[in-house]
């Protein structure tokens, strides 16, 4: 990308919960206005975009790296904290609750809608990994999105909860430890927290090398806490993105590898979309997708190709 992006920090509600995001606008500080000299910069209004990231993420992963991606090509972007993540208020926090992340994009979609720079017709959605679900789901539920982009979507149903998580077994131990969890928070308040991601703690929600999320460099962003409430795991694993794909009426591009997060999942939602679609396969690894300069490039390409088109 040739232009910088400015950055302007926004609050918007959701549910009547204040949410904090990092609003990238095009042409840098200057003004608007991106890299092919689109919309905004004579003032008129233009396109925007809702950038999710991975599931117990916050703005300044993921999310801000392709938001900022998207400004610079001249597509105002939001990434936000989620209820409960990062600096959005709401109880309790870091929860993972696929239900109001999706509510919370809707909410999203209205602040940039209601933005005097934005046109709100012209308003699309970014996930990568569970945020290409989150979205998928809240443009089924109203969110006034006029088209989707999923970037190394994490798309997973019943049938496929048992090969990600070691068997049915460790499922139903899951299972057991959300409820377990839930019912103590239900008593007493308490919410119980295990690390999101750790090298050798079983209780992890990740565990092993996952590198993007131990590195200071990269993933390990003084605003992440690393910590998962533990009675998340009953939505997340309740969570069935695929389903929402029938749902999906918005022009919808997937971009994914082969050697990323559950292909297959990837696959499926695309072949039960109803309407117009693109999947394109690319080499590299999930993490690749979350900020490796030329994994990131190439999935922008295929983004903003897809925006072009139909933003």
């Amino acid at each position: 990308m040739s232009h910088r992006a400015g950055l302007e920090k926004i609050t918007f509600t959701s549910a009547g919960t204040t949410l904090v995001g990092n609003l990238f606008l095009p042409g840098g500080p200057g003004g608007p206005g991106g890299r092919d000299g689109r919309d905004g910069r004579d003032g008129r209004p233009g396109p925007a975009a809702v950038v999710s990231g991975s599931w117990t993420t916050v703005k300044e992963q993921m999310a801000g790296c392709y938001a900022r991606g998207l400004a610079e090509a001249g597509i105002t972007a939001l990434a936000f904290d989620f209820h409960g993540c990062g600096e959005s208020g709401g109880d309790p926090r870091d929860l993972e609750e696929p239900d109001r992340k999706s509510a919370d994009i809707a909410a999203a979609v209205d602040y940039l809608r209601g933005r005097p720079d934005v046109d709100p017709d012209r308003v699309g959605g970014l996930g990568v990994c569970a945020g290409a679900g989150y979205t998928a789901v809240s443009a089924t539920r109203g969110a006034a999105l006029r088209s989707l982009a999923m970037v190394a979507p994490w798309l997973h149903d019943a049938g496929l909860l048992a090969g990600l998580y070691g068997g049915a077994e460790q499922v139903a131990e899951l299972r057991g430890r959300g409820e377990a969890a839930a019912a103590r928070y239900r008593a007493t308040g308490e919410v119980s927290y295990v690390p999101a991601v750790s090298l050798d703690d079983p209780r992890a929600a990740m565990v092993g090398d996952y590198a993007y999320y131990l590195d200071e460099s990269r993933g390990a962003v003084p605003q992440w806490p690393n910590r998962f409430a533990e009675m998340g795991w009953l939505g997340w694993l309740g969570f069935d993105a695929i389903a929402a794909a029938p749902g999906v009426a918005v022009p919808t591009v997937l971009v994914h590898s082969r050697d990323a997060a559950i292909p297959a999942g990837a696959e499926r939602f695309h072949a039960a979309l109803p309407g117009a679609k693109a999947l394109h396969w690319m080499p590299g690894s999930q993490f690749d997708f979350y900020d490796e300069e030329r994994t990131v490039s190439t999935a922008l390409d295929h983004v903003l190709a897809h925006f072009r088109q139909t933003l």
